[in-house]
Parts: structure tokens; sequence; C-alpha cells
């Protein structure tokens, strides 16, 4: 144990003897628009396999769907357990440019901030799973078993060109997973809330705006009715089952103690969330709209199922009397978790307290991610990343330098620990 122990101090000196060249790795990243949608990452694929070839690791390439290119790159000798690091390369788009305090694609570093679109979410991250294990190749250090790099292009927009497109075809698999996702310092995410997505689409009877409420039917008016049903979920009592229970309570502990900021949100973690995300409907203001479409977004505890969501919904819309269709999208899945005591979970956890000297312990997500996909193949799976998370998705989008050097330093030690372990 002395010698892992030894070892892995010595590697958490190169990451710090070496950490210039990750964060120019992760501003160089950066500074590719590799924005989805469209979802074109061409460039920065070509980028990381530049990367990948200064020290001859070997990679295959697939384009999934145009434009969007996966890669799947490993080291080892492949004789024992597969550990998987996964990262995707597509960032949401940035919004207004004006409310930018510096350009999105500067990977600009200021004031020991790393700045930009991706930064958090999650170009910091990947940049380390990579560097991790470029250092470990340049090393020559011997690992039993195999060190997996999935590097996917379709993660934020729910797709399926990324993570599920590789699983589904068995050019990825693995004994377990770790995802460089943005989360806290010392609490990795190892379980998610589920999601479902979808359009309501009313119908109504046009007519002459003048005669309105007494002509036609107003589609946007019988949605109004609809979304106030569709927000009832939220009041909706679940039964959390026994055995997820001790996860939520140290999740709910976490937003107490840890991210302070997030103690209110509390419920969110036993509770149908409903988002209602966008509205579309009519044509002009004097005409009676014959259509509506409202696109929204629900996250799903523990305890329920899409297909109970699905027959509450129509219950309640039934109800109502009017003329709709719910059309499915984006994400689809239910609450999952890995359990705290699985080895990669343990690997991860304990190599964050032997980086930073603090206590860790992982916690829940209360949105969804690819975690989800790997779980339905039963590759256990956990999420770790650096990340200013009240950046993510948003302006001025940052994440601290220290930060993606200390994550660096977790990745190559946790894939000493999972690997040597019997």
């Amino acid at each position: 144990m002395d010698e892992l122990k030894n070892l892995k101090l010595q590697l958490i000196e190169e990451v710090e003897n070496n950490k210039d060249e990750l964060i120019d790795f992760c501003a160089k990243l950066i500074q590719i628009p590799s924005v989805n949608p469209p979802g074109d990452t061409t460039e920065i694929t070509t980028f990381i396999e530049d990367y990948l070839n200064e020290v001859n690791i070997p990679y295959d390439k697939y384009e999934s769907a145009e434009k969007m290119f996966n890669l799947v790159a490993s080291i080892g000798n492949g004789k024992g357990k597969e550990l998987v690091y996964c990262g995707h390369t597509d960032v949401v788009p940035v919004g207004d440019l004006s409310k930018w305090e510096f350009n999105p694609f500067s990977g600009e570093v200021k004031d020991g901030w790393m700045l930009g679109r991706g930064a958090s979410d999650m170009k910091a991250g990947l940049a380390g799973i990579i560097f991790a294990t470029k250092m470990l190749k340049k090393l020559n250090i011997e690992l039993p078993g195999k060190l997996t790099l999935a590097i996917v292009p379709d993660e934020e927009t729910g797709g399926e060109f990324g993570v599920p497109w590789l699983l589904e075809r068995g050019y990825v698999s693995g004994d377990g997973c770790l995802i460089a996702e943005p989360s806290s310092p010392l609490n990795p995410t190892i379980g998610q809330k589920g999601s479902y997505w979808f359009e309501l689409e009313v119908r109504g009877e046009p007519g002459h705006g003048s005669l309105s409420p007494l002509a036609g039917r107003n589609a946007i008016v019988d949605a109004i009715r609809a979304i106030n049903e569709i927000r009832t979920l939220w009041d909706i009592e679940i039964d959390i089952p026994v055995d997820v229970q001790p996860l939520i309570e140290v999740s709910q502990k976490y937003m107490r103690e840890v991210e302070k900021d997030r103690l209110k949100y509390q419920e969110v973690l036993e509770k149908i969330t409903v988002n209602i995300g966008t509205i579309e409907g009519g044509t002009k203001s004097n005409v009676i709209p014959d259509y509506c479409k409202v696109h929204i977004d629900c996250r799903l505890p523990f305890g329920i199922t899409q297909e109970k969501v699905t027959e509450i919904l129509e219950n309640k819309l039934d109800a109502l009397h009017i003329d709709y269709t719910i059309n499915r999208f984006g994400f689809k899945s239910v609450a999952n978790y890995t359990t705290a005591e699985d080895p990669v979970c343990k690997s991860i956890v304990d190599n964050i307290s032997f980086v930073t000297g603090k206590e860790a312990y992982g916690v829940m997500q209360w949105a969804s991610s690819d975690a989800r996909h790997f779980r339905q193949h039963d590759i256990p799976v956990l999420q770790y990343g650096p990340a200013y998370l009240p950046s993510i998705h948003g302006y001025n989008e940052k994440v601290r330098v220290e930060d993606i050097v200390r994550c660096a330093k977790v990745y190559i030690t946790a894939a000493i620990d999972f690997l040597y372990q019997k």
C-alpha cells in the first residue's frame, strides 16, 4: 500500500509541475466554439486527436451524426478492470453577447479564473481527464487493466449521438465510469433525478377576436388551464424508496451545510419539478388562436415512473375537456444512482480526500446527465469536475484555475486506486 501511496504522491507532484500545460490545454479547448446546436465538433475533435498523438495514445474515431465525432482512447495492459473517464465537447449557446463581460471564447486566465463558455460545463473537466491520461502514458506508468477516455459530442441537447450511441454499439464498456461534469469540490454526484420533457399541443377553433369569448375556442386559454393543472404535479406526495433515503438525507445535509445558498431547494429532491419553458400560439391579436404549443421540463424523484407521470397528466387534462396531445422529446429517464460503496465511487471520494485533506462524500444531483446511460448499461458511474456552479449555462461562465488542477490530481490518483484494486 505504501508503494501505491508513493506513486500517487509522485503523480500529484507531476500534475503540479505540469499544470501550465493543463491550463493552456483547457484554454485552447474553450477557444474552439463547439456550440450545440448545431453540434459541429470537427475542430475540437481534431485538436484533441493531435494532443493524444503527442504521446501515441491509440484511439478510435466515430462520426455518429454529421460533424459529430466520438473519440475512444485507451491506455493500460487491458488484462484487469476497465475504468472509463468520460466528457463531452459540446457547449450551450452563448446567448446575448452584450451581457458578457468578456469574449465567451477567449479562454483567458484572469485573477485566478479561467474564463469562457464551457469553462465549468465542462471543458475544464474534459481537459483534466485527457491531461491525466496523457500524463500516465508519458510517465510510462504500468496500469493493470485499462483506462479509457470516452469523448463525446452530443450531451447538451440530450441527444443520442454521444454516450448512448457508443454504449448501444458496444464501443465503450467498463467496470466503472467517472464523468468529469461540474460538481462541488468535495461532493461528487452519485445519483440524479429522472427527466420527463414534453410538448403540450392544444388545438382550438379560430374566429374574429372581437367576438371572443363567445365565438371560436381559444387554444391559448385552454393551454393556460392545462398549465395550471400540470403545475400541480409538484403537489404530489411521493413515497421515496427506503434504499435511497440515506442518499436523499446526505444530499439535503449538503444543501444545508455546504452549498448553503441551496438550502431553500431541499424539497426538489423529493418532488416533481415543473418548468414551463416556452409557449407558442396564435397568429394575431385580433384572431382567436386555434393552436398553442408549450414545452415543459419535469424532473422526477425516486419513487415514480415515466408511465405513472403520463397517467396522472392524462387524467388531469382529460378532465378539462380540451383538445390536446402530449408529445415526448429530449431527456427520458427515471431517477437513478450508484451506491457510495461501489469501487468507482470510493476511488474518487477517497482520492478527493487524499488530495485535499478534507472529508468528501457523494450527493444527489437534481438535474440529469449522461450518467443515466451508463447505469442503464450496468456500469457504475459518478460525476466529479471543476466548476463555478452559479455560472453554468449563464453569462460570464468561469472556473477557478486551482479547481482545474485539483480535479486533475484526483483523476490521476483515482485511476491508480481503481485499477490496482482486486
